[in-house]
């Protein structure tokens, strides 16, 4: 078998290309995720059981069927309705890009609610009755001690959850948009070379993952730092009493 490695340097920009929809995809769906998940994991966790009807099935159906049905339902689907033609989010709504997006969107939101309810419900009930004792306010205890909390509980499986969307992107290319996948598949048509783009496409997939594992370390460390301040040296005036004695 003979390998013709130019093709791979030929097409490195287009597939460069792709990488970038790619990275935006994610993105912009990881975005719309967590400002929904958000909202649904505080309803999730709610005593009143009507409250928490609406976000479990929400998250019952984009977690039990499949990411390219999604795809086509909002594709494909929103075109069948005349009122959806002549709203105003008709613009949106016929570019491929966007329903890519609010289709990422809204599946990976279910997931990430799941995990941010079970870390919600996992935080120490003594953390939460020591806000209340100080009198602070639903709002504020959800800025200052849950949400942070929570987000430090979840970030290692959060971090799995993206690189699993941003293997699920590759989808995106069934509706026209050339992403990493979709750019690929476009080389190959013209080179008949598929070993050499689809591993040249398989190695930028790696180095994303890779950027996506560290910058979720350092996120991980950042909502966690109160964790690692017993081990930090003391510094300035501290640091100068406790060596007097």
């Amino acid at each position: 078998m003979n390998w013709d490695w130019t093709v791979i340097w030929q097409n490195l920009p287009k597939l460069m290309d792709g990488a970038l929809l790619t990275l935006e995809l994610v993105f912009f769906s990881g975005l719309i995720g967590v400002l929904l998940a958000i909202p649904l994991a505080l309803l999730r966790v709610s005593g009143n059981i009507w409250v928490r009807a609406l976000p479990y099935a929400y998250i019952f159906f984009f977690r039990g069927t499949p990411l390219l049905i999604q795809i086509f339902l909002v594709y494909y689907g929103a075109s069948q309705f005349e009122w959806v033609k002549e709203s105003s989010l008709w613009p949106i709504l016929r570019e491929p890009y966007w329903c890519a997006v609010i289709t990422f969107g809204l599946h990976t939101a279910a997931y990430i609610a799941e995990l941010l309810r079970g870390a919600i419900q996992s935080i120490p009930r003594g953390e939460i009755e020591a806000a209340k004792a100080l009198g602070m306010s639903y709002p504020k205890m959800l800025r200052r001690i849950t949400l942070p909390r929570a987000f430090g509980i979840m970030m290692p499986s959060y971090g799995n959850e993206v690189i699993l969307m941003l293997k699920g992107s590759a989808l995106a290319s069934t509706i026209t948009l050339l992403d990493l996948t979709g750019m690929a598949r476009t080389v190959i048509a013209r080179t008949y070379t598929p070993l050499e783009i689809f591993l040249a496409a398989g190695v930028m997939y790696l180095m994303i993952s890779a950027l996506i594992i560290f910058i979720f370390r350092l996120l991980e460390r950042y909502f966690n730092r109160h964790q690692h301040w017993p081990n930090e040296k003391p510094k300035g005036l501290d640091s100068q009493l406790l060596s007097k004695d």
